[in-house]
């Protein structure tokens, strides 16, 4: 991490926060054998102005991962791009741009990565919904709107190659839970037939992102899986708001390997019940704004398939 010159101040809170981020027992990942992947919410960042102390307790929460997918990131990538400072040299960011109508709410999904262990591998676009032809008109138009459409990239690790969808599925006050389940059914209905595509990239497909889902026994979290989309062992009943009650995140996917995850994942619990010692002038709700109110979700991958791939390649025979 690249501290540079910060207060007296800041060096107890980033003490603070790695006793936190210690007591969260991430185990390292292993070149050409693991990564620890996560996704953050991390509140609208960009928007407004954060702290010094926040922008150096964010990298230091980034940098205990190996690719990390980001939500809620606004269109001014200033802030972005001191956090890349931090964390080093090896560090990099791939994002997509912004939407400027109330819906779109200006914001990007990027992913940040330590090249070291993770390799970017060209492919970075975001989804286009399914289209209907309009008679009438003779076009090609969209089906349904996701507001703020996902965005998928290409990586690889070891011999893992694999593709991430990250996703900050619409709150929707005037549709409701009904709007909200219509457009998890799609992206998960969307994203299984894209993996069933001669051409594609990679059918190896990772899911993750705010979606907006308070339980996994409701029916928005039955609309997400609704397409075979299932949640990684480690991850069941963890919740990923500060009070540890709603499940708003999610990292999904596809079973191809059945080792493609370690046993272990979770959240890393920068709050812990108490942001005095981070910021001992906030109340709570200014706390989130320069944190977030959202928990980082991780889990680690197994990077070396190889065994199972052989394996797979005998059995069809």
């Amino acid at each position: 991490m690249h501290y540079g010159r910060v207060s007296r101040e800041i060096a107890r809170g980033l003490k603070v926060l790695r006793k936190r981020i210690d007591d969260a027992a991430i185990p390292p990942s292993k070149l050409d054998e693991s990564i620890n992947v996560a996704t953050w919410n991390i509140r609208e960042f960009g928007r407004r102005r954060r702290r010094k102390a926040a922008l150096h307790y964010i990298a230091e929460i980034l940098g205990q991962f190996d690719l990390i997918a980001v939500t809620e990131v606004r269109d001014n990538l200033t802030e972005l791009r001191k956090v890349l400072d931090y964390l080093g040299p090896y560090w990099r960011a791939v994002y997509s741009d912004f939407n400027t109508d109330p819906a779109g709410n200006r914001e990007r999904i990027a992913y940040i990565y330590d090249k070291r262990a993770v390799a970017f591998t060209g492919l970075a676009a975001e989804a286009d919904p399914p289209r209907k032809r309009n008679k009438t008109l003779g076009e090609y138009l969209p089906a349904i709107t996701w507001w703020r459409s996902p965005y998928i990239v290409s990586f690889r690790a070891g011999n893992f190659d694999f593709i991430l969808v990250t996703a900050h599925i619409r709150w929707d006050t005037t549709g409701g839970p009904a709007s909200r389940a219509r457009a998890l059914k799609t992206l998960a209905t969307w994203i299984d037939l894209r993996r069933r595509e001669k051409h594609v990239a990679d059918k190896d497909i990772i899911v993750m992102g705010d979606f907006n889902i308070p339980k996994t026994n409701d029916a928005l979290f039955k609309a997400v899986t609704s397409a075979g989309l299932r949640v990684p062992a480690p991850l069941r009943d963890i919740h990923t708001n500060l009070a540890k009650n709603k499940r708003y995140d999610q990292i999904l996917h596809f079973p191809t390997y059945t080792k493609s995850f370690t046993n272990h994942g979770g959240v890393l619990d920068f709050y812990r019940n108490n942001h005095k010692p981070l910021f001992r002038d906030l109340d709570k709700t200014a706390f989130t704004y320069q944190m977030s109110d959202h928990l980082p979700l991780w889990v680690q991958i197994n990077t070396d398939t190889a065994s199972e791939k052989l394996d797979q390649i005998l059995n069809r025979g």
